[in-house]
């Protein structure tokens, strides 16, 4: 037998286990949820019962029950902990739920019983009802381990037939008496109890079934997913170490260091630069969207300084802003310390991302502010624009991967899609917002904000 053959053995014979495993689970689960309803309809019938008959009788029956509810209580926190592979301790939980069922239903049995004893034949409207109650209760709720359900129906019907058959065998009654009328309508009820357990049955089976189908394609699911993850991750790797000597070259070409550039090819040179630029840009992202998806994005999360992060910030974008005809300038209160928790590289790519979109979207020959203010306990980084603004109803577009605002008014820009994305991912992973305000032909003010750290913790 070879090693594949050997563990599909394996797994096919531990789906009895598994599910017999998942049925204990939903039994104890079950029994645990129900416990106060369950010693409320016991508390009261102990009550009326002792106060019309025997109150010792009554209470030594239900100090009984709580015995066997603390055992269930046990089993339940016992069965929770079980894992597949525990075979043993499965098989010896089970015969200890099915000794308790059996227990639990002795008790009510030969309680129903006594009480009944203690009447005038045909006056047993309370204790047939007490083991209806019960038998209802099981066919209802003990589904789930189907010879639990099966010993607990048992018991409770034998004790129907005793109460009624007791009084027919002591009267010897005609078949016109009431006395046969109850035995029918006992008949009637057992019945009645039996199909009402196969109805709740068929449920849970139907219910388990779905569910196995549904974990079976969230299986096939996550390994489709995981598969296009690393096809997407390998592709991506692939891709950046040819892409980063193909724009080596072309920045190598357009520096003039191997010679000038004829005036037929700059432009050509150019557009490959600026294409291999994009490219880049968007494997860049793509690599950053599936390390989150994995949660293997690294953070160093430490006390920045939110001035010093604003001006890096307009320090690198000032070549973007400027082929795109845009200045950029700060607006951040002088001689104010305001600092916050962050992993600062990744601060600047956000705002990165937030100046370039200013920068794309803004009238030629406008400019953009990037500033930060106070307010409260909070510290706010917003960039501003004089731009096209966004449409209303825009929101949930302007945080969705690979989409774009799109509008007969707006020049084309380019752009991966993914930026504000990424942003917003990283914004709330410190506990931070982002946010927009945008007015259509006006412009539009892009914000993050953060709790503020006090500049003592920041010094330490």
């Amino acid at each position: 037998m070879t090693a594949i053959e050997a563990k599909q053995l394996d797994q096919v014979s531990d789906k009895p286990v598994d599910r017999m495993l998942q049925n204990m689970k939903d039994y104890t689960a079950m029994s645990f949820e129900l416990i106060w309803q369950r010693q409320a309809i016991l508390l009261s019938a102990t009550v009326l019962t002792g106060y019309f008959f025997d109150y010792f009788n009554a209470l030594l029956f239900y100090s009984c029950i709580l015995i066997c509810e603390g055992q269930d209580l046990i089993l339940a926190k016992r069965v929770a902990r079980l894992q597949p592979h525990q075979r043993k301790a499965i098989v010896e939980s089970l015969a200890w739920i099915l000794l308790n069922t059996v227990l639990h239903s002795t008790a009510i049995c030969l309680y129903a019983i006594s009480v009944a004893l203690e009447q005038p034949s045909g006056g047993h409207f309370t204790p047939l009802f007490f083991l209806f109650a019960a038998a209802l209760f099981a066919a209802m709720n003990n589904h789930q381990i189907v010879w639990a359900m099966i010993l607990r129906l048992t018991m409770y019907g034998i004790s129907f037939m005793v109460i009624v058959v007791k009084d027919i065998w002591v009267e010897r009654p005609d078949l016109s008496s009431e006395l046969w009328l109850h035995f029918f309508t006992v008949v009637f009820v057992m019945y009645f109890l039996i199909d009402c357990a196969f109805v709740f049955l068929r449920l849970y089976r139907t219910n388990l079934a779905q569910l196995e189908k549904l974990r079976e394609e969230h299986e096939r699911t996550k390994a489709a997913y995981i598969a296009k993850s690393q096809f997407v991750s390998t592709v991506s790797h692939e891709l950046r170490t040819p892409l980063t000597s193909i724009k080596g070259s072309l920045d190598l070409i357009n520096s003039g260091a191997i010679g000038e550039v004829p005036e037929k090819m700059q432009g050509l040179v150019n557009m490959a630069s600026k294409n291999s630029q994009r490219l880049a840009a968007l494997i860049n992202d793509i690599l950053d969207i599936q390390k989150m998806e994995a949660g293997e994005m690294v953070y160093r999360i430490r006390t920045v300084d939110v001035g010093a992060i604003v001006q890096e910030a307009i320090s690198s974008n000032l070549g973007y802003a400027s082929a795109h005809n845009v200045t950029i300038e700060q607006d951040c209160p002088i001689g104010l310390d305001m600092f916050i928790s962050a992993d600062s590289s990744r601060l600047i790519q956000v705002l990165s991302n937030m100046i370039s979109n200013a920068a794309k979207f803004s009238f030629e020959g406008s400019t953009v502010t990037v500033g930060c203010r106070r307010i409260g306990t909070r510290i706010r980084i917003y960039v501003k624009d004089r731009g096209i603004g966004i449409p209303p109803g825009s929101r949930d577009k302007v945080f969705d991967r690979f989409s774009q605002i799109d509008s007969s008014d707006e020049r084309h820009a380019g752009g991966t899609g993914l930026g504000m994305n990424i942003s917003k991912e990283i914004v709330e992973h410190f506990g931070g917002i982002i946010d927009y305000e945008s007015e259509v032909g006006v412009g539009s003010v892009f914000y993050v904000e953060f709790p503020e750290v006090c500049k003592q913790t920041a010094a330490e």
